[in-house]
């Protein structure tokens, strides 16, 4: 009986570790860099999920601004990094360029109102881990939001040609 109690103890570390670990790194940055000036480290973190393979992270960046009828945007490019020495991800925006906009006339009745203006580029799309914080360097002023991407049940076969 003795030897349940510790297999029953042994499970409840293996279970709740990563759990652990992700909140000691959010606690504790250390692993992270502090960012360059001019950035802001932003972190998140994601929920568990039960196949995270099937899942898939978007990370948003971008600016609340008063918009036009247009459809706007920055533009750059997210790059993932490893934290020296730990191992762990991270992703920096390192330039950002814009706002631009598609510049089309605009009713003379349309106002104005304000809406999150995303940056475009490559490498806003990652592997979904609930593991680890998600850790995110902008340049200040921009926020970063995120969006959760799920596979679908439906597959189809491709066909030789």
């Amino acid at each position: 009986m003795s030897h349940l109690k510790y297999i029953a103890a042994w499970l409840c570390v293996c279970l709740l570790a990563p759990a652990v670990l992700a909140e000691e790194l959010l606690l504790n940055m250390k692993p992270y860099p502090g960012g360059e000036a001019g950035q802001q480290r932003l972190v998140f973190t994601l929920p568990a999920e039960q196949n995270e393979a099937d899942y898939m992270v978007e990370i948003q960046v971008g600016k609340t601004l008063l918009i036009d009828c247009n459809t706007h945007w920055f533009g750059g490019a997210m790059e993932e990094r490893i934290a020296e020495g730990w191992g762990y991800p991270y992703y920096v925006l390192a330039q950002v360029g814009g706002p631009a906009s598609t510049m089309m006339a605009c009713p003379p009745d349309a106002e104005k109102r304000e809406a999150f203006v995303s940056v475009r580029g490559e490498g806003f799309l990652k592997r979904y881990n609930s593991k680890l914080p998600m850790v995110v360097y902008v340049p200040e002023g921009f926020e970063v939001r995120y969006r959760i991407w799920s596979a679908g049940d439906q597959q189809g076969p491709a066909e030789a040609r």
